[in-house]
């Protein structure tokens, strides 16, 4: 039985319009928090150098220099953000561009400090870290084979003797500080990693979640929440080719009993009333296999699987009854309602029009027996 979808809430047209994607304008405040990050990561870099500098491994003007080489860098492309000239171009983080020129930063490092050449080492697994979750497979091999490339220069064409202090204990100090700061960004690059895959989960399963309610409503007639006439034809079709593999299953057609009187006596919103009350009734009193579609007006389709013509017939007959018995002044004062039925079993070889055609027959039949009852389909039996 499928769910009645007579009250419409914000919910559904959320669920159907869903999140939204993200517009040039919402770009720039996605961007920030990654040159932020990008930022203060310079300024550890910086910050250690400083400590090289004050025990005499370096100069303070080396860590002048390569911080505010570094800084300028996210400096431009923060401004670049900012002014929205990045948003015209795919990788509009600029995330292959400054991995690029980060790498080149570190190489020129190594060469020129190859006594903490190491740290500068640590730093390119960093940058490959943090720009392999926004580049692509192709873009994170080109930034890969161009630091592979530089680093290929320092080891075979240059004599350097890269390296990092341990000589002392302040120095192994500062050593384990430079591989923890390295290890911790890395770590946070696959935190930020994760939490992202996390991210695109739960939005997979909102956005299936968002298709199944669209495929749903998109079988559903909008008033009552019974099928609409399409859906419920295609189940019909397939109740069809399961009787001709051996099943069994009957139709009955629905009509409302003068349901044109009630709209022009009560009205038409009391007449949409009806409709829902009528199909809540039915969802209230079928099994979950069985199926309600609304066929045209006031006239409804019931698919009933898996039972023959003697058990729909005291299925409908309830149905009958139960509708009969409501309490439609309720709705409107004088306000009755009954239906009539005509009932036809699935046989074999059967196409739905020859089927409906049965069923329509015995609907006219109940109709002008005096209506308020339920009337069996004469059932001629084809085999072959």
């Amino acid at each position: 039985m499928q769910p009645a979808a007579s009250i419409r809430t914000a919910s559904d047209k959320n669920a159907i319009s869903g999140s939204a994607p993200a517009q040039p304008a919402h770009r720039v405040t996605q961007r920030r928090p990654a040159y932020i990050a990008q930022a203060v990561s310079y300024v550890i870099d910086g910050a250690i150098l400083f400590a090289y500098a004050g025990i005499g491994v370096t100069t303070v003007t080396t860590g002048l220099v390569y911080l505010t080489l570094r800084l300028a860098v996210v400096g431009v492309a923060f401004f670049l953000s900012e002014a929205r000239v990045t948003d015209r171009f795919r990788d509009h983080y600029l995330f292959v561009p400054l991995s690029l020129v980060s790498i080149t930063i570190q190489i020129g490092a190594i060469y020129l400090v190859p006594q903490i050449g190491f740290y500068f080492i640590a730093i390119i697994f960093v940058v490959l870290g943090f720009g392999a979750l926004r580049m692509s497979a192709r873009q994170t091999g080109i930034v890969w084979a161009y630091a592979t490339l530089g680093l290929a220069v320092l080891f075979l064409m240059t004599d350097r003797p890269i390296g990092i202090p341990m000589a002392d204990a302040t120095e192994r100090a500062l050593a384990l500080a430079c591989f923890v700061s390295a290890l911790a960004r890395c770590a946070g690059a696959g935190l930020y990693g994760s939490s992202m895959r996390e991210l695109l989960y739960r939005r997979s399963n909102d956005l299936a979640a968002a298709n199944a309610r669209i495929e749903e409503l998109a079988q559903l007639d909008e008033l009552t929440g019974a099928y609409n006439r399409r859906y419920i034809m295609k189940c019909l079709g397939d109740e069809i080719a399961r009787v001709q593999r051996g099943a069994s299953c009957c139709v009955a057609l629905i009509d409302l009993d003068h349901f044109k009187r009630i709209n022009d006596r009560f009205g038409h919103p009391i007449g949409d009333e009806v409709l829902r009350t009528f199909a809540i009734t039915i969802f209230s009193n079928i099994r979950m296999v069985d199926k309600l579609g609304r066929y045209g007006g006031e006239e409804f389709l019931l698919v009933l699987p898996e039972t023959h013509a003697d058990q729909a017939l005291q299925i409908i007959e309830r149905l009958r009854t139960a509708i009969e018995g409501l309490g439609w002044p309720a709705i409107s004062p004088d306000l009755t309602l009954t239906i009539s039925a005509g009932l036809s079993e699935i046989v074999s070889n059967d196409t739905p029009e020859d089927l409906l055609a049965r069923a329509d027959r015995a609907l006219y039949r109940a109709k002008d027996a005096g209506r308020n009852r339920v009337l069996a389909a004469t059932q001629r039996r084809r085999f072959g």
